[in-house]
């Protein structure tokens, strides 16, 4: 895979493609697993995870040719688990997270659900800034659910995504984003 020209900063323009994980992401899926998590996932979970296509939602966020970062998503009937957002060292802080969240808060929308959960490291004050944008708030601990170092998990949940209300925050949200971000059709399409 090519390495995409690093931005300069932050500010300036990114051009990002989301795409469904593919089998043939995971083996650059891996090192950023290996860099951001401690005790991440195997590249079989992985594997097993994509495959499973109706009960799941797995994407990756490229920059030109370059894997920059990736998030899952496990679907109910109602409601919508982020399982994992993941983005590369070298390209964190250039909303190739908020990308990616942006794009699972409308698949789960689609998919039926009317709310999102996730768990986030207490101690990863970045994350919550950015969970709380997207409307999540904290409901609760997951005692010792991290490892490497242990630590609780703060369970956050986004109520409501399917009103309008929500559909207007992904707007303003969005309109924060510097650059161009392009969906794949077939994201929509599982």
């Amino acid at each position: 895979m090519s390495a995409a020209r690093m931005p300069r900063d932050a500010s300036e323009p990114l051009d990002v493609t989301i795409a469904l994980m593919a089998r043939r992401d995971v083996r650059h899926v891996m090192p950023i697993e290996q860099r951001v998590y401690p005790r991440g996932w195997s590249k079989s979970v992985f594997i097993r995870e994509i495959a499973q296509r109706t009960t799941r939602c797995y994407l990756t966020a490229k920059v030109g040719s370059t894997l920059a970062g990736y998030a899952g998503m496990l679907l109910s009937p109602d409601e919508a688990h982020i399982t994992n957002v993941a983005v590369s060292p070298e390209w964190q802080r250039h909303k190739v997270a908020t990308r990616l969240l942006l794009t699972q808060a409308r698949v789960a929308v689609v998919r039926g659900a009317k709310a999102l959960t996730l768990e986030v490291r207490p101690s990863n004050d970045g994350a919550k800034e950015l969970y709380r944008r997207f409307g999540f708030a904290p409901a609760g601990m997951r005692k010792l659910y991290y490892r490497d170092p242990d630590e609780d998990g703060l369970i956050m949940w986004a109520h409501d995504i399917d009103s309008p209300a929500y559909v207007t925050r992904l707007e303003g949200i969005e309109a924060e984003v510097n650059g161009r971000t392009f969906v794949d059709a077939e994201v929509w399409q599982t």
